[in-house]
């Protein structure tokens, strides 16, 4: 019973590490691309922030410091309380 109980543990300790390295690859992931999104962006930190979650839900972000959404949907059809596009 002990055996298990300490197996069930370390496997349980390696898939959590596991899973949080595979999380902090995606957010380094979206930080990176977001960084060059919004390069040239006049208030760079809502750019980022607005970036980022856009980058978190739909897995990808446009080429370049503007436009280009057409590469990615998800990205491109996001809309704010008041229609406008969320994701910069």
């Amino acid at each position: 019973m002990k055996l298990a109980f300490a197996t069930f543990l370390v496997v349980s300790l390696f898939l959590s590490s596991f899973l949080l390295e595979t999380a902090n690859a995606g957010s380094s992931l979206c930080d990176s691309k977001c960084g060059d999104r919004c390069a040239k962006a006049g208030v760079k930190d809502r750019c980022l922030k607005y970036c980022g979650i856009c980058c978190e839900e739909c897995k990808c972000v446009p080429s370049g410091t503007y436009g280009n959404k057409q590469e990615c949907p998800c990205y491109r059809d996001k809309k704010n309380s008041k229609g406008k596009p969320k994701c910069p």
